[in-house]
């Protein structure tokens, strides 16, 4: 809903003329009537949608009251307000965008679109925050098959003005049907095409995930592709290509509703230390599109369909979004089918792990006064996982869940690692920290073959770096330290830890005079065989080590340590289970298997039945899933594009070719130098740039376009409240501590004090979880003041409950979930059961019951008989040598002589019949592989009888003739 400033500021402002762009197509095509002749009817070319939007069910679309539960804004895009008849103002001259007023909302970060389209053209408006300035954006639908015509109007227009362009046009199509809302989106993700006319992929539906500095980062929850033709185009129908469908259904394959993110005034695909050094450099007069010439190639993963839009439009990120996936797209793919390095040295499953920890009293990166990106409460760290930069594969064409390890390639010169520790070089600086995760034992070499090749490979490139920046080379097998009882994995990785903090460092933002100014100068890279398991619990224990250093620099902690069992490190391990879990699914198809509790060796019993689930669904998803999530990536990535005379991509035996460089182009190009392999700039130290002390007008009008995260975070003419915002409904330990417990102002809010069993509680939930609750007695004849503490067993998919203490209290000392028995208590239930009618008293009457009768046995009279005569029976019996009864026999062992029948009796010998069968079945005849026409009827025989039947011999079905 318009704001009553923007409705304002509409009515007094003067109309715009038409912008030259949309001027010529109204009076030459869209205003004429007669133009085309074209209806839509019943001949419209349908194509196949493409949407991620999950199926709801009615009782799912009714809007929910729990403002909990909603953003600030709503999943779903609304429309431009259109009215029917708007006032038509006098004329003026319009102004671009590079002309806007200063006081005015920068136009370039519009948050909010409406496609729009006619017989012939689609019209997308976008909208900014306010929701009083707009652009336009023309796309031709009759453009000839695999061109891609697109025209930017440059001029902003108010909200009077934009409703009577789109009302001219309506006018100029209404013998075609006139113009119609097509659909609302967020934002447009580019454009692609097959074998025919483009198609153009929008976002219509997004969730807030994260907020940094005041920049909302956004996942995407829905989008649409719609196809770029006219909707009665007959040409379209003859000219489609057969094959176009599928190429549809491959790239349906990829959810893009699952891990993919973006944000509309923040660089995803750089680092905290690169944006805010960035920011710096330009001093506060940034160019309109910085963010433009600056993104991440390496992680923006719909880089080929921005590639269109980039060679039509000039502002093409006014209108397009990039988007991440976590991880590199640079030789992206499945587990088995992505391994190792190719040769342009990127590496499979490439990984970078950013955790930025801040203290959001000031929200924005600028600290108070005219330094600008001079907060001194924001730090992070990075991480950085990937496959072994070796040539190696694994084939998983078999039934084996763990196919073997084959080097491919052996390059005396390591030129893939050469290649991929030059680009970490120059994203990270140096050193790089090499922490090598996999199994150095093994009854059959797999990891073990990797391990001696890697380190020869790290040991070659070492020759020739200098001294203080060659690369730390740790390798350890964490596996057989984790199934081995006198190895303390937790505590190897802690000193890892500490030792690769203290080595690569970590950013902190400040004033460049302060000496408090760090910057992170190299990088940890992890890995093992999959970067999946044990890189994520290496990775965390590093993260944790760091996050000690960050909350220390901070001044929120007086030690760079934490300790384990801590509300912080608590939730600190499970974003970290979380974001092991996304990149797992991504990578292997199914969560961890294994996880920080696995290594801790604290995880429950019930874990072991979900780790073999997990491990089934890898396995399911690498053996018949994983080809088709493979064709996907290599559609949307661009990996693969369609030519005539080129085989299909369905067609294609391997996709090697797709993810290397062209074999005949290796003569062209100039061989990197096998000693000089790395670029010597890269190894500089990474230095805070200097923020100017002083903002000129001029430069504070053109940085809005670059940092304009305040009306983004504070909406100052949207009504909202604290339910909706993001920040208030993070997640945070204060939702799990019983405020109720604390009144007596005993317990220890500090999220760094270790909780024991005996403090702990957990949470309330909303809805009780089915399971045996073993509910404390309460005694009436307890001390005054003293109260019992309650304890519930419960499981959870991740690890042990995280329980939360109550209030210090006097407890009885015992150990384990059971309570002290009783006595008077118990005697009383077993008087009169029938007396306990209450569903609960009746569990509680069976549990006591049942833990009496453990701690107090007791047996009745016949047991008592039954023992005594089981103890007294004979253990010595006589070996039986006649048929007659011995001279004093047991009464057992005649009754059991006598239960014999004369029948069963006489089954214990062998009769003639059967020794003359046994007597043939030995002897042997002189051919023995001759079988007779006597043999066939033997049992034996039966598959050679099948067998002259036309079955097969072994698996016993028909032989074709």
């Amino acid at each position: 809903m318009e704001s009553p400033a923007a409705q304002a500021e509409g009515d007094t402002k003067p109309s715009a003329n038409l912008s030259p762009d949309l001027q010529g197509p109204l009076t030459a095509q869209e205003s004429d009537p007669g133009f085309d002749g074209r209806t839509t009817g019943s001949g419209d070319v349908s194509f196949p949608q493409l949407t991620h939007n999950p199926p709801s069910s009615p009782e799912a679309q009714v809007k929910s009251t729990d403002l909990r539960e909603e953003d600030e804004e709503p999943a779903m895009p609304a429309s431009f307000d259109r009215s029917a008849s708007p006032m038509r103002p006098p004329p003026r001259a319009g102004h671009t965008a590079e002309e806007e007023p200063e006081t005015a909302e920068p136009v370039c970060n519009m948050h909010r679109f409406s496609l729009y389209e006619t017989a012939t053209r689609y019209y997308i408006v976008g909208a900014n925050l306010s929701d009083n300035r707009f652009r336009v954006l023309k796309i031709d639908r009759t453009a000839e098959s695999g061109d891609l015509s697109l025209a930017e109007d440059d001029i902003v227009y108010d909200k009077r003005e934009m409703n009577e362009i789109l009302n001219t046009i309506d006018d100029g199509n209404k013998s075609t049907g006139g113009l119609k809302l097509r659909c609302n989106t967020w934002g447009v993700l580019g454009f692609i095409r097959f074998t025919g006319a483009y198609y153009m992929l929008l976002i219509t539906k997004r969730s807030q995930v994260a907020v940094i500095g005041g920049h909302y980062v956004y996942q995407i929850d829905g989008t649409e592709l719609v196809p770029l033709t006219a909707p009665t185009s007959a040409r379209s129908k003859s000219d489609r290509h057969p094959e176009e469908a599928r190429f549809l259904g491959i790239l349906s394959n990829l959810d893009l509703s699952r891990s993919f993110y973006f944000s509309y005034s923040y660089d995803i695909s750089r680092t905290l230390q690169h944006n805010i050094t960035r920011g710096r450099q330009d001093g506060g007069n940034a160019p309109r599109h910085a963010r433009q010439y600056d993104l991440n190639a390496m992680f923006t993963w719909n880089h080929y369909l921005l590639e269109p839009a980039l060679q039509a439009i000039n502002n093409t990120y006014d209108w397009c979004l990039p988007i991440v996936h976590g991880r590199s797209r640079f030789f992206a793919g499945a587990r088995f089918l992505k391994r190792g390095a190719n040769d342009l040295g990127y590496v499979a499953n490439d990984v970078e792990t950013e955790q930025i920890v801040s203290e959001m009293l000031t929200t924005s990166f600028h600290a108070p006064g005219p330094n600008r990106f001079a907060n001194p409460n924001y730090t992070s760290y990075v991480q950085h996982r990937g496959s072994i930069p070796l040539h190696w594969t694994q084939d998983n064409t078999g039934v084996t869940p763990k196919p073997p390890i084959e080097l491919n390639l052996v390059d005396p010169f390591y030129t893939a690692a050469a290649l991929h520790f030059d680009n970490l070089f120059e994203r990270y600086g140096a050193p790089i920290y090499v922490l090598n995760l996999v199994k150095a034992r093994e009854r059959t070499p797999r990891e073990s073959k990797l391990l001696e090749e890697y380190t020869n490979a790290v040991l070659y490139l070492n020759q020739f770096l200098p001294e203080d920046k060659k690369i730390i080379y740790k390798a350890w097998d964490m596996s057989r330290a984790s199934k081995s009882r006198d190895q303390d994995v937790i505590g190897t990785l802690e000193a890892i830890a500490d030792e690769v903090v203290t080595t690569t460092g970590f950013f902190r933002n400040g004033d460049e005079d302060a000496i408090n100014v760090l910057m992170q100068n190299g990088v940890a890279r992890t890995n093992c065989i999959d970067c999946l398991d044990r890189t994520n619990a290496a990775q965390f224990v590093i993260g944790k080590r760091a996050l000690g250093h960050q909350l220390h620099a901070l001044g929120v902690t007086s030690d760079t340590s934490i300790d384990y069992d801590t509300d912080a490190v608590n939730l600190f391990t499970h974003m970290y289970h979380d974001h092991g879990d996304t990149i797992a699914v991504q990578y292997g198809g199914s969560h961890l298997v294994n996880t920080m509790e696995t290594y801790r060796k604290i995880n429950q019993w019930t874990s072991h039945s979900r780790d073999m689930v997990e491990s089934f669904k890898r396995y399911y998803n690498n053996s018949f899933l994983d080809g088709q999530r493979q064709e996907a990536y290599n559609l949307f990535l661009g990996n693969y594009i369609f030519a005539q005379g080129q085989p299909m991509l369905w067609d294609l035996a391997t996709d090697y070719y797709l993810h290397h460089a062209d074999p005949r182009g290796w003569s062209r190009k100039r061989r990197r130098h096998y000693i000089r392999w790395f670029t010597p700039g890269y190894l500089r130290p990474r230095m805070m740039s200097r923020s100017p002390a002083k903002i000129e007008s001029d430069a504070q009008k053109s940085n809005r376009g670059y940092d304009s995260y305040w009306l983004e975070y504070y909406r100052p003419l949207a009504i909202s409240s604290f339910l909706k915002i993001f920040s208030f409904r993070m997640n945070s330990t204060l939702r799990y501590i019983p405020f109720k417990s604390t009144q007596g102002g005993q317990y220890d809010l500090s999220p760094f004090r270790v909780r024991t069993g005996g403090d702990h509680d957990p949470p309330e939930k909303k809805k009780a979880r089915k399971g045996v609750t073993i509910i404390e007695p309460h005694d009436d004849s307890s001390d005054g003041g003293s109260s019992q503490i309650s304890y519930a067993a419960s499981v959870t998919r991740r690890d042990q409950a995280v329980r939360w203490p109550h209030v210090n209290e006097k407890v009885t000392d015992y150990h384990g979930i059971m309570r002290e028995h009783n006595p008077k208590q118990s005697a009383n239930l077993l008087l009169d059961p029938t007396a306990v009618t209450d569903k609960t008293l009746s569990a509680q009457w069976t549990l006591d019951q049942f833990v009496n009768d453990s701690l107090h046995p007791s047996v009745t009279k016949n047991e008592r008989e039954e023992y005594e005569r089981y103890v007294t029976h004979p253990l010595n019996v006589p070996l039986v040598v006649s048929t007659e009864p011995p001279s004093d026999p047991s009464l057992d062992f005649l009754e059991y002589v006598n239960s014999v029948s004369p029948d069963a009796a006489a089954e214990l010998y062998s009769t003639e019949e059967d020794i003359a069968e046994f007597a043939d079945f030995l002897t042997v005849s002189d051919n023995p592989l001759t079988v007779s026409d006597a043999d066939a009827p033997k049992k034996r025989y039966k598959a050679y009888r099948q067998w002259l039947k036309g079955k097969s011999l072994f698996k016993q079905q028909r032989v074709e003739p």
